[in-house]
């Protein structure tokens, strides 16, 4: 891993390297496989963030799949705005689908909840959610997570697809913020 990085103002020193990030997908990738093995899941990516989790965790699942996105936002700089905008919505059909979202990372629940309930309208057959990184301390909803790859603090995080306002998303491993 390299070693302290600037992004913007703030300083971020290691936290998770690529190997165990692909390691702890790999996992999932395999409890998934096992739990919709026969059945055709339509992943449900949400952007900015879960790009690469996504592209990662779809090529470990070995049946067929559908793969959409949608884009959400609720955070400015380091902290959450508790405002939940929709941005871009699904285009398919869900009704009767086995929907899986895949999240970057979890923490209040906010955009999640929304997630989760305007999927719920559309009556899938199942719904249920995966995220790279959960943050069980800071999670204030009831929502079950049933897919967690890795279980973190309450730190701010970068990398991996995680950014602070727009930079990191690149970075192969996970840093905190120092």
């Amino acid at each position: 891993m390299s070693k302290t990085i600037k992004l913007h103002d703030k300083q971020f020193v290691p936290f998770m390297d690529a190997s165990k990030i692909k390691a702890a997908i790999n996992s999932l990738g395999e409890r998934l496989n096992k739990d919709y093995k026969g059945k055709n899941p339509l992943f449900v990516g949400v952007l900015n963030g879960s790009f690469l989790f996504v592209a990662d965790l779809v090529r470990e699942y070995e049946g067929d799949c559908e793969v959409s996105f949608i884009k959400m936002a609720s955070y400015e700089g380091t902290s959450t705005t508790g405002v939940v905008t929709e941005l871009i919505g699904l285009n398919e059909n869900i009704a009767g689908r086995h929907v899986i979202i895949l999240e970057d990372i979890v923490d209040t629940g906010n955009t999640l909840e929304k997630i989760h309930t305007e999927l719920s309208k559309q009556k899938p057959a199942s719904l249920e959610i995966a995220t790279l990184l959960f943050k069980p301390n800071a999670y204030q909803k009831d929502i079950p997570v049933k897919y967690v790859a890795l279980e973190v603090g309450n730190e701010f995080l970068v990398g991996y697809g995680l950014d602070y306002d727009g930079l990191g998303r690149n970075l192969k491993d996970i840093y905190i913020i120092n």
